[in-house]
């Protein structure tokens, strides 16, 4: 990830604000990436700034640290650099609609595991439901196997060990402009964008990491 450590920066998106629609619509787009996500990466940047000993670790190793650090700073830690990744893990696996499903590696394991990709489908997008509030829902790898979860707020997968392969927020800024309180109609917009030969790296990624056979 590009940017892993302090002082971040807010990076461009890797497509035009309104390269996803008609599915997540420009105005969306352009408040998610430009306030919200600004407005984390501004209070880590703060959070940081007096704390040296922290700067040099990359957002993945402040989150996995967290619950190391004295009190005070575990939650703030927690909310704000879990908000900054997050939020670069869910732009960077959306893209201009073009490819509908994932092929090759992590289709196999899909099916595998959930046994069609329909079936996947149907079992995250009951998780996104499943989330009370804000949060997300996540695909993970974990002993080279995929499975499922959800996350409160800016919490992450990485605080358990597990290996983010995809995520759809669920938090009402990431739709309510498109879909008002409709959540569900935003997961199967979601996933008309989907960058899939991203979450195929990623799932490479994740299995070399812990050393598993491609």
């Amino acid at each position: 990830m590009e940017n892993a450590c302090y002082p971040f920066v807010n990076l461009p998106l890797p497509y035009p604000y309104n390269g996803l629609e008609p599915y997540i619509d420009e105005k969306t787009m352009m408040l998610h990436h430009d306030r919200h996500l600004q407005t984390y990466i501004d209070n880590l940047n703060v959070l940081l700034q007096n704390r040296p000993w922290l700067q040099k670790r990359s957002l993945p190793e402040l989150i996995q640290t967290a619950s190391q650090l004295p009190e005070e700073l575990q939650t703030a830690l927690r909310n704000n650099a879990g908000g900054v990744y997050n939020h670069r893990f869910y732009f960077d696996l959306l893209a201009k609609p073009g490819v509908a499903a994932p092929d090759g590696a992590l289709l196999t394991a899909i099916d595998r595991d959930f046994g069609s990709f329909s079936r996947f489908q149907e079992i995250f997008k009951k998780a996104a439901l499943s989330v009370f509030g804000s949060g997300y829902a996540w695909l993970v790898e974990a002993g080279g196997r995929l499975r499922i979860v959800t996350s409160p707020n800016q919490n992450t997968p990485l605080e358990h060990g597990l290996c983010p392969i995809l995520a759809v927020d669920v938090w009402e800024h990431a739709y309510y402009l498109k879909h008002y309180n409709l959540r569900g109609d935003y997961v199967d917009d979601w996933f008309r964008v989907v960058n899939w030969p991203r979450a195929q790296r990623n799932f490479a990624a994740c299995l070399e990491a812990s050393g598993q056979a491609v």
